[in-house]
């Protein structure tokens, strides 16, 4: 029964932390006049995961803790999260205006080919975009270098890709069954869910599941390598 109520309570403080994480993104988002605040309140929520995921040894984060974590993120993040999100940003809505374009004009043969070939672009975009937040808030590295791992990770982590997508797919499922809970947590939970899938199948150096919490078949694979 003491088991249970530790695991329900531990439950119930992730829940308030996500709750908490999206009332900050409103409040910094405004905060920024939307404009300017949005990207640095994405970043904000990535890096307050992160910060999480890596603190093993205590993940029982106080209202007050998660919006200093997150406060002091976004104040770090207002000119390199904007410079980082506005061309993503751009470079989607184009493949959105592109793939819209296609589906509602008669184009034929040729039309049907280009919108699926749009639809695969955007998805695998959509995905190159998610992980590249996650992968931006554990490397401390240029634009360049981020984009370059981002896309390396949708092609070699396919695990990683499929959980992500199929994450997302539910995310959208339950706020589209209850839309109570989009106004509750907005796009804290897709960021949460995406940086849970990084950490457990991205393998990313730093933020890897394996290493940072390894399993009972983990550490002896690794006391055999040392032996």
């Amino acid at each position: 029964m003491k088991r249970f109520a530790m695991g329900y309570e531990y439950f119930a403080r992730i829940i308030m932390m996500i709750l908490i994480v999206h009332i900050a993104v409103i409040v910094h988002t405004l905060l920024g006049l939307v404009v300017c605040g949005f990207f640095p309140s994405l970043a904000a929520s990535n890096t307050t995961y992160r910060t999480w995921l890596l603190e093993v040894e205590d993940r029982s984060w106080t209202v007050k803790h998660t919006w200093t974590v997150f406060h002091r993120a976004w104040k770090q993040e207002l000119g390199p999260a904007n410079a980082f999100g506005w061309p993503q940003f751009a470079v989607w809505a184009l493949l959105i205006w592109e793939y819209w374009l296609t589906m509602t004009n008669n184009m034929g043969t040729f039309g049907i080919v280009v919108s699926g070939v749009l639809l695969v672009l955007n998805l695998l975009y959509g995905l190159f975009v998610f992980m590249s937040w996650a992968v931006r808030s554990n490397f401390d590295e240029g634009f360049v270098w981020v984009l370059r791992t981002s896309l390396t990770m949708v092609i070699a982590r396919p695990l990683c890709s499929l959980m992500v997508f199929v994450l997302f797919l539910i995310t959208v499922w339950a706020y589209c069954t209850w839309p109570g809970l989009m106004a509750a947590f907005g796009v804290s939970v897709p960021v949460f869910a995406t940086m849970m899938a990084v950490y457990s199948w991205g393998r990313l150096p730093g933020m890897d599941v394996h290493e940072i919490e390894p399993t009972e078949r983990d550490q002896r694979r690794h006391d055999e390598g040392r032996a």
